[in-house]
């Protein structure tokens, strides 16, 4: 493991945070041994849900992870400097106008929320004349990220639009997870199978923190726990 087993995390208001990066791990162990034989990978958004991402994010690559999720670029950047160029790094946000050049040259893998996003990332492939790895985000019933229905129906009619795009995960986000009984969390299983077979194939990930619990149909290829590896 790297770094200490504990550590404090002070902030401005003078509290302090002690976090046991033991606990960190053992929480990430759990999930990966629930979901297998779907690989783990951890989300370490906003400075690892605040418990600190210089910390957490190189205990848990020490542990075996070789998988993690970030929000935005600043965010992506920061953890390649400390991971190296070994693991896998996703952005959910995507690629904002004018970033897709920092995004690739930091090996940084996009989630790709909308035509538009999809549009600029198969623009730089086809300047680099080589293919660029690529996530693509659907909407199945969160609405906050993601291609909506009808952007994926365009995706499956018009093909060429992923021209030069190395699709590595296909995704969408439960928003009901954590009630293992809400009838929305199958509504949007049934609805992410559907959007996933009419795209390219590819790996897929639907499951996020509660939903590795709601049984292997959901664990698909990958699964993606954020909150539950800080002890929610």
């Amino acid at each position: 493991m790297a770094g200490p087993a504990t550590f404090s995390a002070p902030n401005s208001a003078g509290g302090a945070l002690r976090v046991d990066l033991g606990a960190l791990v053992a929480n990430w162990r759990l999930l990966s041994t629930v979901a297998a034989p779907a690989m783990c990978g951890a989300v370490v958004k906003a400075d690892a849900y605040g418990v600190g991402v210089a910390k957490a994010a190189p205990a848990l690559a020490a542990a075996g992870c070789t998988t993690f999720f970030v929000a935005t670029l600043d965010e992506a950047i920061e953890l390649r400097g400390l991971l190296g160029p070994g693991p896998t790094i996703f952005m959910f946000n995507g690629i904002l106008p004018g970033t897709a050049e920092d995004t690739h040259s930091h090996g940084i893998v996009p989630v790709l929320n909308d035509l538009g996003q999809i549009e600029e990332w198969h623009g730089l492939a086809s300047r680099s004349d080589t293919p660029l790895p690529a996530a693509l985000h659907t909407d199945t019933g969160m609405s906050r990220l993601g291609l909506p229905p009808s952007e994926v129906a365009t995706l499956s009619n018009e093909p060429r639009r992923m021209e030069g795009i190395d699709l590595r995960l296909v995704m969408s986000h439960l928003a009901c997870a954590e009630d293992p009984d809400n009838p929305m969390n199958e509504a949007q299983l049934i609805e992410f199978l559907r959007q996933k077979a009419a795209l390219l194939p590819g790996p897929a990930s639907l499951a996020n923190s509660s939903g590795i619990f709601l049984g292997a149909g959901y664990h698909f290829e990958l699964v993606r726990p954020g909150v539950a590896l800080y002890g929610a």
